[in-house]
């Protein structure tokens, strides 16, 4: 159920001391081929940790042959040195198994501004490479959680062959091409274009439409890697489809891990002009604060839905506005809609339906509510 779900990769997650804690901290996931395709999206934050940067120069060649990943520290705003300790771990990494850095890339996750303890990061990789495994999937989604409760993985099967993959994310959940750390493999047959062109189709439509706490994380990366180990190659619409449903899985682990929610928020933009109005007025509404506390309340406070979608420029006329929260239409035609009093909210889930009678696109947006204990856990964060 995760990154060596496919063949043709190994993975490993040590402690190597980066944490204070001592929990794990530091993964690994190697492609060992016959093919070494790959390809990424990364955060649209004009502020760029030093591995994204990395990274994205990496993905420029088309192939990866290992992922190094550590929780405990982004690397991110540290200058120069910082991007010099992310070259010196692919440096490592490179040697230990053999490879070249430029076909190594970095993730980072954790604390930003803090340079990385390299005295530790480092005998961490060696550690790590005698520890891979076709096995070592869960260890390894294990290493990059940060206040994650619970280590994310998931994979999909095609006609012989499979994409697999770990994730993590509970914070900053917001979309920016991609959402936090992930690591997709697939042991299909196939080049680097085929794979970006799956790849960013599949985060458009799920990574790109979790909108937790509206913060862009500056680490975002999701890798999608491919071995060839099958000898399969799928038609792309079939793979495309593998690669949506594995990303889709962890996108709502994700929404379902976020930082002190009590509710799970799926709002549904119907009736849209465009799908960019669909997604405008979906992003407007999972950001809007007094909505999030409300949900929190159990309180299905509809007018804060419509002041949600007023801000937007997306097509509609307010007298024409529907809104249903759980099946019950609250809100018909911009004014007074069934009796709020029959929406029951007792449940994890909260569904949010808002149509704006403009035309026939539409989109989903997941996000929550808004509790103390986000702002608890935010608080004490870097303490």
């Amino acid at each position: 159920m995760s990154v060596t779900a496919a063949k043709g990769f190994t993975a490993a997650g040590i402690a190597a001391g980066i944490k204070e804690n001592g929990n794990p901290d530091l993964a690994l996931v190697v492609n060992r081929g016959p093919r070494r395709a790959a390809a990424g999206v990364f955060t649209s934050n004009r502020v760029k940790a030093a591995p994204v940067l990395w990274t994205e120069q990496v993905l420029k060649g088309g192939e990866v042959t290992a992922v190094l990943l550590n929780s405990g520290g982004a690397n991110a705003c540290t200058g120069p040195q910082g991007f010099q300790d992310t070259h010196a771990s692919a440096e490592k990494a490179a040697e230990v198994l053999g490879h070249s850095a430029g076909e190594v890339a970095v993730a980072s996750t954790g604390l930003i501004g803090v340079l990385l303890p390299m005295d530790k990061l480092l005998p961490g990789i060696e550690q790590a490479a005698a520890q891979l495994s076709e096995h070592g999937g869960e260890k390894a989604a294990i290493a990059i959680k940060t206040t994650d409760t619970v280590h994310k993985t998931a994979v999909a099967q095609g006609e012989g062959w499979t994409v697999g993959g770990m994730a993590k994310g509970a914070g900053m959940l917001a979309p920016g091409l991609a959402t936090m750390l992930v690591v997709l493999t697939t042991d299909a047959d196939l080049e680097a274009a085929a794979l970006d062109r799956a790849l960013r189709a599949a985060t458009r439509t799920t990574f790109d439409r979790v909108d937790s706490d509206g913060c862009m994380s500056t680490n975002d990366t999701v890798l999608l890697l491919a071995s060839g180990a099958s000898g399969v190659t799928p038609g792309e619409a079939a793979f495309a489809e593998a690669v949506r449903a594995v990303c889709d899985d962890l996108a709502r682990q994700l929404i379902g891990d976020a930082e002190g929610a009590s509710k799970d928020i799926r709002i549904e933009v119907v009736g849209a002009a465009t799908e960019d109005d669909a997604v405008e007025v979906g992003r407007s509404i999972a950001r809007n604060n007094l909505l999030k506390c409300a949900i929190h309340g159990e309180d299905p406070n509809w007018g804060r839905v419509l002041s949600a979608i007023g801000t937007t420029a997306a097509a509609f006329e307010p007298d024409q506005l529907n809104v249903a929260i759980n099946g019950v239409w609250v809100c018909k035609n911009g004014s007074v809609g069934e009796d709020r009093e029959l929406v029951d909210m007792r449940f994890r889930e909260v569904r949010i339906t808002a149509d704006l009678a403009a035309g026939a696109e539409s989109a989903v947006i997941w996000a929550n509510d808004l509790t103390a204990d986000y702002v608890h856990e935010n608080s004490a964060y870097s303490s």
